[in-house]
């Protein structure tokens, strides 16, 4: 039985979010007043009606989300529409280095949905930016092949920086194709 697309079956890690390398929630990543987990809507919580900050109950401004720390907040209050914020902190942050922890976050949820916008964050960190790290690539090979990210990986990454099953993958499918 073929899983779902976006059913990755990585290596999960316990509860909480392990911000990774270049992420350490200290100082510089504080979510501040309001974007940490508490009672009240809160800035980031609420309605958000012109204070730009993402509006988490209707999903709005969220497409704006650029800030990782806002991003971890959520997964922090275990927000059911963060999916969606990683998708947006891929297409508005300069930095790879930075987004690529918080997309390795949304692959190992447990929730299949957010995986699922995992695989899309990562397909755009890949297109956007040119490049994946390890820990993406380990995650991401326990998904179905054929997704957005495999697909945007291998045009945009410079193979050589690929997996082996990765490369099979494409090969194999290309083989397929030319045998008819």
């Amino acid at each position: 039985m073929r899983e779902a697309p976006g059913d990755c079956r990585g290596p999960r890690p316990g509860p909480g979010l392990d911000p990774g390398p270049g992420l350490d929630p200290g100082p510089g990543l504080d979510p501040g007043p309001g974007l940490g987990p508490g009672p009240g809507p809160g800035p980031g919580r609420g309605p958000g009606a012109g204070s730009g900050e993402p509006d988490w109950r209707s999903g709005s401004n969220l497409n704006g989300v650029d800030r990782p720390e806002v991003v971890l907040a959520a997964f922090a209050r275990n927000e059911p529409m963060v999916g969606v914020a990683v998708i947006a902190l891929a297409l508005n942050h300069p930095d790879p280095s930075v987004v690529l922890p918080v997309v390795a976050g949304a692959l190992e949820s447990p929730d299949r949905e957010i995986r699922r916008q995992g695989v899309v964050a990562l397909a755009h960190v890949a297109r956007l930016h040119r490049t994946v790290d390890r820990r993406c690539l380990e995650l991401l090979r326990g998904c179905p092949r054929g997704n957005e990210a495999d697909d945007d990986l291998w045009s945009f990454v410079p193979h050589r920086r690929l997996p082996l099953w990765l490369w099979r993958h494409h090969l194999a499918e290309r083989l397929l194709r030319w045998r008819g």
